[in-house]
């Protein structure tokens, strides 16, 4: 805990004060930044299983993260520029994204959480009152709202998709500070959206969501690149994909949602 150069400043103090100068001691804040992305979000596309997902990490690690997944891209001659994503996955690229994922495992400043909706298909929207738009925001909360503690700061990035970005920001923005009540103007700092081909973190979280989707969609005919890489992230992580995680579960957290 940091003091700031106070050797023992409670010493001589009274309960009350001492409340207040611990109160004070444990709002100097850690940050984060928070990368989320999504998969098959759409209420009507060709998947019935939706991924929302985030990565997140210390703020002062940030630079050091993009700095090594573009050392990872150069020892398999992939410019940096050039994203990677769950799609482009094939069997000739298999080690490239092997090492990505193998440094996310052992690089401890890196957590993973996302929330798995099964089937879109079976949402009743108008039972409940809301619109997919709507119940949609109300999930990303459900994603992040674990990874908020009230001693720290998080500054939040979205994948820019649309011509809607700008609205998307600002609507899970009200949502989460709704849903925060007055802890939300000291944890959330600011959401914004950015472009995954120019952030690196943002590409690791597009791989970890798409092998969780790929995992729980009923594809009859696998990709066998892709097929190994969710069995390395199996192994590593102990958990078949498909199931809620512990709660606690910090490095690889899921959340499998169920509607009602």
């Amino acid at each position: 805990m940091v003091m700031y150069g106070m050797t023992n400043p409670v010493k001589s103090l009274k309960f009350g004060e001492n409340y207040k100068v611990f109160y004070f001691i444990r709002r100097i804040i850690m940050k984060y930044n928070i990368y989320c992305d999504e998969s098959c979000h759409l209420e009507h596309d060709q998947s019935t299983v939706m991924v929302l997902g985030s990565i997140w990490c210390p703020y002062t690690k940030i630079q050091e993260v993009n700095k090594e997944i573009a050392n990872i891209k150069s020892t398999h001659n992939i410019p940096k520029n050039l994203e990677l994503k769950w799609t482009k996955i094939s069997p000739s690229k298999i080690e490239l994204y092997s090492e990505l994922l193998n440094y996310f495992f052992s690089n401890d400043h890196l957590h993973f959480r996302c929330i798995v909706i099964p089937d879109k298909k079976i949402l009743n929207h108008e039972k409940f009152n809301q619109t997919h738009d709507s119940w949609y925001y109300k999930m990303y909360f459900e994603m992040l709202h674990f990874i908020f503690k009230r001693e720290d700061s998080y500054d939040i990035y979205l994948d820019i998709k649309d011509t809607i970005s700008s609205q998307k920001v600002r609507r899970l923005q009200e949502v989460c500070s709704n849903s925060l009540y007055d802890f939300s103007g000291s944890i959330i700092n600011k959401v914004q959206v950015i472009r995954s081909e120019e952030v690196a973190i943002m590409q690791l979280v597009d791989l970890l969501i798409g092998s969780v989707c790929y995992e729980n969609r009923a594809i009859e005919k696998r990709s066998s690149a892709k097929k190994d890489l969710i069995e390395f992230i199996k192994k590593q992580t102990g958990y078949s994909l498909r199931k809620t995680t512990l709660l606690r579960e910090d490095k690889f957290n899921i959340f499998v949602w169920k509607a009602q």
